[in-house]
């Protein structure tokens, strides 16, 4: 999936609540956070605060877990899989309120 700038971000482009965690580091990486927030050590700050102030923050926040996760190589855990859940269901919230 290419990237998607969060103001061109549609409700089609997000997972539904049932997807495979597959689907949900795609959709990871359809925001690189690292850029868009200006550095690796920025996008850290913001995923490891867990800052859900925004919708680039939260973007930041689900990018930030899926490389964490593809660099630590222990599985997907259930918490892990519950906040990837919750932090989409977030962004699913803000882009449908933008839609209406």
């Amino acid at each position: 999936m290419n990237e998607i700038a969060s103001d061109k971000l549609q409700l089609i482009h997000i997972p539904s609540a049932d997807a495979t965690g597959h689907e949900l580091i795609r959709f990871a990486h359809t925001f690189n956070g690292y850029e868009e927030m200006g550095s690796f050590e920025a996008c850290a700050a913001i995923a490891n605060h867990r800052d859900h102030s925004s919708l680039d923050h939260l973007r930041a926040c689900l990018f930030f877990e899926a490389r964490r996760e593809r660099h630590c190589d222990d599985g997907l855990d259930p918490e892990t899989l519950a906040y990837w859940y919750e932090l989409v269901r977030k962004i699913r919230e803000l882009v449908a309120a933008r839609e209406t």
